[in-house]
């Protein structure tokens, strides 16, 4: 791509992965720029720091709209003006339809996909089913989404050990720093063209 990909970042809540973009955008990690921040919520703090960096900020509540056909036909419309290359999902909770942005929208999870995901796993729900199934390790998941909830081919996935005395907090601090690093690490390759997704799987090509 000859010129910075537009990113569109959908969320629901506090933005924290919004603003980990941001920085990195800003220092140059991220060769990359956001054209809007949609919230599924008004009161998501994830639009007041996409106001505070200048960047259009669309609330769009889902408890507004009668259905799901319904709320993606509004998000869709809200997107269309801002000429976006990739839709990025950060903290999303209600199911983007992909639409004509099929192949183009990515998703992270806090956990290892196929384990621990799907409707009803979000958040510390995540965190809080891997220390009662007591698995020994979990982490997160970047991959293309598609019109299921935490589904879809795997770009990038990291490891992190669960640990004897952990709690759903302290399990989340360690997959949200794992986290941090790899959203972006996808987006870049996305943006450079080193993404191939072939039989459901994706590749990631050598760089040049």
């Amino acid at each position: 791509m000859d010129r910075l990909p537009r990113l569109a970042v959908l969320l629901s809540g506090s933005g924290t992965t919004l603003q980990n973009l941001l920085d990195r955008i800003a220092d140059g990690r991220l060769r990359a720029s956001v054209a809007v921040v949609v919230g599924s919520r008004a009161d998501a703090f994830g639009l007041d720091r996409a106001r505070r960096a200048g960047i259009p900020a669309l609330a769009i509540p889902r408890r507004e709209h009668a259905d799901a056909e319904h709320f993606n036909d509004a998000l869709h419309d809200a997107l269309a003006p801002y000429a976006v290359d990739l839709v990025v999902l950060a903290g999303f909770l209600s199911l983007f339809q992909t639409r004509a942005y099929a192949g183009r929208v990515m998703n992270i999870h806090p956990a290892l996909i196929p384990a621990f995901c799907g409707p009803g796993f979000y958040g510390h729900k995540v965190h809080e089913a891997v220390l009662a199934a007591g698995v020994k390790v979990s982490g997160c998941t970047v991959h293309f989404a598609d019109d299921q909830y935490d589904h879809g081919p795997i770009i990038l996935q990291g490891c992190v050990p669960v640990i004897e005395d952990d709690t759903p907090e302290t399990l989340a601090a360690r997959v949200q720093t794992v986290e941090g690093e790899l959203y972006p690490q996808a987006i870049q390759l996305w943006a450079d063209d080193r993404l191939r997704i072939d039989a459901g799987r994706v590749r990631i090509l050598p760089q040049d």
